[in-house]
């Protein structure tokens, strides 16, 4: 099986300049590809993984990626999939997140200090480089001029943004975006574009540049957006975005969120996120009732290891498995469900579920559980008396709660 076919079968693939021409270069290891990250956080998170993962993939058969990260752009803020204009940030935020990101990455590909002919090592190249000090006047009529404001309008991300307004500043942004594609190809041969599929826009005004400008082809290619079978974005918890910072999300945390995920998710994220071979996944397609709950380990367990390394991956495994177990199985362990009338205006506190789980007596004793320390919630400790949860985030499996080292009740909504 080629790259290629193994991107199609995996899921990853969903649109395409020149199918034949993006083959052709990344089954050969001919491709210079860029995937660019804004840096919005000092982390990264599992919006990013369908891209460390592809980029991965594609070095080891020997295409040469490149990251780019947003210094220049993320001043500005990409108005894709967004109803609101970004937080501005300041240089020296921007530049301490690109460090984040590259220490990070590192994990996924290996990075090179310099271009070097025939080496697929990756580069992390910075858009401010050449954003930054632009000549306006010089800009606009180097660049601005190749580009349609009737065309610009009919782009998804633009006209999510009409009816609440979009400001001349991330008017700019697929202009900018497509600059950049032009500075790649032209200082690194960089060939290929790849991103999400909300990107798909901003992808093709970059080609359109080149061959405007330069007489020459180049090529996008979107990834599949990581949805869970309703539809939505996976990557959030009641805490937030999973993030790959350890200090953001534990590994156990890291670990919890894949092992719950819904059995209808768990095939698809197998094929998109991890490098078991597609022919052991295919053989799981066969499974189902408590072999889906394995198959859950097994993406936990691989994902973890990616990001955080086989040991903390282990450990995060046996920690989960000595919650589930206590002496019985998983399947086993006494639960608590919450009817709706349990909660109030939508959400229910810790010390509402401490008291309904019957763990405390009463609310009293549920806080000073809480402010002894001796609360923990998935292997977390709960520190804050006010700390709520809404029904959808006890689906599935749940939650699993434990007041001491030997009480814990897994809680889940009817």
């Amino acid at each position: 099986m080629t790259v290629f076919d193994e991107l199609k079968a995996r899921g990853l693939l969903a649109q395409l300049t020149d199918e034949e021409e993006i083959k052709e270069l990344i089954n050969n290891g001919k491709a210079t590809f860029y995937i660019g990250f804004d840096p919005t956080a000092d982390s990264l998170h599992v919006g990013h993984f369908m891209a460390l993962c592809l980029m991965k993939r594609l070095q080891m058969a020997g295409n040469r990626p490149i990251a780019l990260i947003g210094g220049g752009t993320g001043m500005i803020g990409d108005p894709s999939g967004r109803s609101d204009l970004r937080t501005m940030m300041t240089k020296e935020t921007i530049d301490h997140n690109c460090e984040c990101f590259k220490k990070q990455m590192s994990r996924f590909i290996e990075f090179g200090d310099r271009l070097e002919e025939g080496s697929s090592k990756a580069l992390m190249v910075n858009n401010a480089d050449w954003l930054m000090d632009l000549n306006y006047i010089e800009f606009i009529r180097d660049i601005g001029v190749h580009f349609s404001v009737n065309r610009m309008l009919t782009a998804e991300c633009y006209k999510q943004r009409m009816e609440k307004g979009l400001s001349f500043l991330e008017f700019n942004y697929m202009i900018m975006q497509s600059f950049d594609f032009l500075k790649l190809y032209e200082s690194y041969g960089c060939n290929m574009q790849f991103g999400g599929d909300d990107q798909w826009s901003n992808m093709l005004g970059g080609t359109e540049l080149i061959r405007r400008k330069l007489g020459k082809d180049a090529y996008a290619m979107t990834i599949t957006l990581l949805l869970n079978s309703e539809g939505k974005k996976m990557g959030k918890t009641q805490k937030g975005a999973v993030w790959l910072d350890p200090n953001k999300t534990s590994p156990f945390e890291f670990y919890q969120y894949w092992r719950n995920v819904a059995d209808a998710d768990v095939l698809k994220c197998l094929r998109m996120l991890t490098f078991l071979p597609i022919e052991q996944i295919d053989e799981m397609d066969k499974w189902e009732g408590s072999q889906l709950n394995r198959a859950k380990e097994i993406l936990a367990f691989e994902l973890t290891k990616l990001v955080h390394g086989e040991e903390e991956a282990q450990a995060a495994q046996d920690s989960a498995r000595n919650i589930f177990s206590g002496g019985a199985s998983g399947a086993d362990m006494p639960t608590s469900e919450l009817a709706e009338d349990d909660f109030q205006d939508g959400t229910i506190d810790i010390l509402g579920i401490l008291v309904k789980a019957g763990l405390t007596a009463s609310r009293s004793e549920a806080r000073r559980a809480v402010e002894q320390g001796g609360v923990t919630v998935d292997n977390e400790k709960i520190s804050d008396i006010k700390t709520v949860y809404r029904p959808e985030q006890l689906n599935g499996d749940g939650i699993v709660v434990r007041r001491g080292k030997k009480n814990y009740k897994r809680v889940v909504a009817k």
